[in-house]
Formats: structure tokens, sequence, C-alpha cells
């Protein structure tokens, strides 16, 4: 008997299980649309559900410092992506910033995968962009990226040559 076990097992070990609840939290918060199959979606919505919750808790005056990189922290055990994870705390967060407790995700059944009839549904936020919008925020976002890493390696490759002479 499986008694006060309320994890949902998805027929896979533990690190198999959590590595595809990452990936799948992490492409749904780039992409703010995905698509699997009903029991992953599931389990995935909850997942960002309490991601969101925690970028919302930073955007809180009363938090301090340490606390506000506590919850990133905690957050970039999940989301192992920078590039998502800044997404998350300055794009996402802020748009869910009135709303109470949840529903910040919702799960749209689409029918039955055509190879093994397997139950799909599409996981997306509520408050989602457009297409476009999406596309050109990351070209920002990398744009801002290559900037400061052309600074840092710059940097180093002179710290470096000073330090061989």
């Amino acid at each position: 008997m499986r008694k006060g076990n309320k994890v949902k097992q998805l027929q896979r070990e533990a690190v198999h299980r959590k590595a595809m609840l990452r990936n799948l939290v992490t492409s749904l918060f780039y992409h703010e649309q995905i698509e699997s199959t009903t029991a992953k979606a599931k389990v995935a919505r909850q997942f960002a559900e309490k991601l969101i919750s925690r970028a919302r808790r930073n955007l809180s005056d009363k938090l301090t410092p340490a606390q506000k990189v506590h919850n990133i922290r905690e957050a970039r055990k999940i989301v192992r992506d920078r590039e998502v994870l800044q997404k998350l705390f300055d794009d996402i967060a802020p748009r869910y910033a009135a709303y109470e407790k949840g529903g910040y995700t919702r799960v749209l059944k689409t029918g039955k995968r055509k190879g093994d009839a397997a139950e799909m549904a599409i996981v997306e936020l509520v408050e989602k962009k457009e297409l476009a919008q999406i596309k050109e925020d990351r070209k920002a976002f990398r744009a801002k990226l290559k900037g400061n890493a052309r600074v840092k390696t710059a940097t180093r490759s002179a710290k470096t040559t000073k330090e061989k002479k």
C-alpha cells in the first residue's frame, strides 16, 4: 500500500522524474506554453505555480536582501537556465502581482496522441505574451548578456597577461 505518498510517480525513478519536471517547467517559462501528456502537465503545473509564487514574493518591499537572494537560489534549484530565471523574476512575476493565490497557469486537454493514444494537454501561462514579443525580449536579453560577457572576458584576459609577466 502507498499510504501517505502524495508524489506522482509518472512511472519513473526519482532522479529522472525530477530532471524531467525541471525541464518541463523551464520550457514552460521560456516558451510560455508547452504540450505534454496530461499527467506530466498537471505535475509540472504544480511546480510552476510554486515558482511563480516564490518570484512574486520577491516583489514585496518587506523582504530583506538576504530573503530575496534566498528566493532566487531556491528557484535556481529547479530552473537552471540563467535567462529563464531572469525572465521569471523580472517579467513573469510582475504580471501576476495582482493575483491573490495561484491560478497562474492553465491545463487545456487536447485529445489523444496519434502514436500511443496518450492523453495530451497544453500547459500555458494565463497572462502570456504574443510570440513576437517573446522573441524580441529574448533577443534583447541575449544582447545584454553578450555585452556583459565581453567585458568580463576582457578583464579576465588582462589580469592573466599581467600575472604572466
